[in-house]
């Protein structure tokens, strides 16, 4: 774990944090005239300090928890070799209009950075619980930077445990093309932004990990098998379908298939979202995923400022 090390030179460090009334000598977070002594710039450093700080906290996890890294990755491996290779011999090839492992990798990849994106959300929690979050609190930064640094090492370190699992595209058929997997990596971070931004979103409402857990088992999965990464959404009721529609799950496994389909010969695979019987561009599908992690991000600091 990372030491936040952010306070300006001379600064005192109150147990009611900087900024606090009646402390003159503590800088003012609340962002509207910087830190004393010191113009906009320092104050900018002093912010991407705090990111970085939290990013590289992060990393850090990441780095020295091999295991626990290995064992959330061979959760999606063993659906796409096993589930997916004993499946690809009953879904006839015409349906889906690729091989079943290859339509299931889309699928894969979302539940893949799905975990990660989440375990923010309950790092959160836990670091209010343990005391953790107060010290950060006590930086001379402002609370939405604290939370933006969360959501960039969140993002981060899901999108890197998804690049792994594109190690496995050409198991399922796919090719090293680089363009492709520039492309799916470019979905990843996306789809990674929003989940972490949603999580984060969850976490600031809730105080108990208990409760998160709970909520996210009611709706993580639902959400992940009404993404289409798993069958076509076509297939599901007509109630189904409107409830897909509003799924940013189903909007990042539409762009990561139609990312691969665009760039495979053969016949186009199975269609995911549709708008009344049309698909939506791919920008489109791209700017309504990002708007949804930025909505999410913003209410999340929005209660984020409020006093502990």
């Amino acid at each position: 774990m990372t030491d936040l090390t952010v306070h300006a030179p001379g600064t005192p460090h109150t147990p009611e944090g900087p900024g606090v009334r009646g402390d003159p000598g503590a800088p003012d977070v609340s962002g509207d005239s910087g830190i004393h002594g010191a113009g906009r710039p320092a104050r900018l450093r002093h912010e991407l300090r705090a990111i970085h700080a939290l990013v590289h906290r992060d990393l850090l996890r990441l780095a020295g928890q091999r295991t626990h890294t290995a064992l959330m990755l061979l959760h999606p491996m063993l659906y796409l070799l096993i589930l997916g290779g004993g499946l690809a011999a009953l879904i006839p090839r015409s349906s889906l209009g690729v091989g079943y492992q290859t339509y299931l990798f889309p699928g894969m990849l979302m539940m893949t950075v799905q975990t990660p994106a989440i375990m923010v959300g309950i790092r959160l929690i836990t670091d209010r619980q343990s005391g953790y979050l107060r010290e950060l609190l006590m930086a001379p930064v402002s609370r939405a930077t604290l939370l933006l640094g969360h959501c960039a090492g969140g993002t981060l370190t899901a999108t890197a445990q998804g690049a792994v699992l594109l190690g496995l595209a050409g198991t399922v058929g796919l090719p090293y093309d680089p363009l492709l997997l520039v492309l799916l990596l470019a979905a990843m971070v996306l789809a990674s932004f929003t989940i972490t931004a949603m999580a984060l979103a969850l976490a600031v409402t809730l105080r108990r990990a208990e409760t998160f857990h709970t909520l996210l088992g009611l709706i993580m999965m639902p959400l992940l098998f009404l993404s289409g990464g798993f069958f076509p959404l076509h297939t599901l009721p007509g109630w189904a379908h409107t409830l897909a529609a509003a799924n940013p799950l189903a909007y990042a496994v539409d762009l990561l298939r139609r990312c691969i389909t665009h760039h495979v010969p053969g016949p186009q695979a199975a269609t995911g979202i549709e708008w009344a019987g049309r698909q939506p561009p791919l920008p489109l599908e791209a700017g309504l995923l990002l708007a949804t992690g930025l909505l999410a991000l913003l209410w999340a600091a929005r209660r984020f400022n409020r006093p502990e």
